[in-house]
């Protein structure tokens, strides 16, 4: 086992480059996170999956694949996944005490094994799902991402989304924690501030972390700033992720840091820093892993390199300390079976049922 393989990058396009393939042989990286440019076909990605791992097995391949408006793969037979809006609206059909909230729940399970399922078909190991933020109405960035108003019906449609993941041996990721749905900035232009006090935002929003707590693999803090607990963004704030989720909510999974490329994670304390000090910042206030999206493209990927130097070099300055702990919960994210290939899972019984439940 590598001492700590705390960064996950992206590539530039459909299959790798020899740059490509250099940084993932890194010990600092532990994954990669695709996105709709690396998407061509089902053959394509598979390619593509097949070769990342050949460089390390033990590499995370994710994607934010969501349903709705957040799925990065929509063609060559990928099934079109609703908003997690649609099993909100599914719910509260019949005013949400009747027949209407049992056939969600039953849904929600089905959409999770068709996304897992289907990913995994194709050599994709993990999504960052589901989004566990409310639907206050008011955020454009979250709007239909979000099950529900209501954090019990939220909580009981993302832990059957789950169930349909780990069927077809998928971890999770309960995101943005403790709650970006209230805000109506978007972090990845802005910074957004929710000056509610730590009492309001534990018993409503945060309130899913705490009930899911022995079910969530994992979680992404949001980069908003909740004045009233810490000056700091959530995900650079030891206090909402030492003390908060896992001393108070017990949470016990992996934490991995949004990504540090949004304008949300490049101010702290009031100043602009570098994605170096970023990552440095975060995984000293407790995350395990750290995301920078989208900049192997600009300059032949100079901001990849900076930052793999950068943390390396931080490293051997003490500035942070590789984690075992950290290490093992990123492991444990990685599939513990192998997957049907994509023909298999065509004529599988238990797909083609959930397939006929999804809204």
């Amino acid at each position: 086992m590598n001492e700590h393989s705390p960064l996950i990058l992206d590539v530039a396009g459909l299959a790798l480059t020899d740059t490509d393939r250099r940084r993932l042989a890194l010990p600092l990286c532990g994954g990669i996170i695709l996105f709709g440019r690396n998407w061509q076909s089902r053959e394509q990605l598979e390619a593509l999956c097949a070769d990342i791992k050949a460089v390390r097995d033990d590499l995370l391949i994710c994607v934010d694949h969501e349903g709705g408006r957040v799925q990065r793969f929509r063609t060559d037979g990928f099934t079109h996944l609703p908003p997690m809006r649609a099993l909100g609206d599914l719910w509260m059909k019949d005013g949400g005490q009747g027949k209407s909230a049992m056939q969600a729940q039953d849904a929600a399970v089905a959409c999770g094994y068709v996304l897992a399922s289907e990913l995994r078909a194709c050599g994709v190991d993990f999504s960052f799902t589901p989004v566990l933020d409310l639907d206050w109405g008011g955020s454009g960035v979250i709007g239909d991402r979000a099950f529900h108003r209501d954090a019990r019906a939220a909580t009981v449609l993302a832990r059957c989304v789950m169930q349909g993941l780990l069927q077809a041996g998928m971890t999770n990721c309960g995101k943005h924690f403790p709650g970006h749905g209230f805000v109506k900035a978007d972090s990845h232009t802005e910074i957004p501030v929710d000056k509610r006090s730590l009492k309001a935002i534990l018993a409503d929003d945060a309130a899913p972390y705490e009930w899911l707590s022995a079910s969530l693999t994992s979680v992404m803090p949001a980069h908003v700033i909740y004045p009233k607990v810490d000056s700091r963004p959530a995900g650079f704030s030891s206090k909402w992720l030492g003390d908060i989720l896992r001393g108070q909510l017990g949470f016990q999974g992996a934490i991995f840091s949004d990504d540090l490329s949004m304008a949300g994670a490049r101010l702290i304390d009031g100043r602009e820093v570098s994605y170096t000090e970023a990552a440095t910042v975060a995984l000293n206030a407790g995350c395990d892993m750290v995301l920078l999206c989208n900049q192997s493209l600009p300059a032949g990927g100079a901001a990849v390199d900076e930052l793999l130097e950068g943390l390396d070099k931080a490293r051997r300055q003490a500035k942070w300390r590789p984690s075992e702990a950290s290490e093992q919960r990123r492991i444990d994210l990685l599939p513990q079976r192998p997957a049907a290939s994509w023909d298999a899972l065509m004529a599988q019984p238990q797909y083609i049922h959930a397939l006929g439940l999804i809204p």
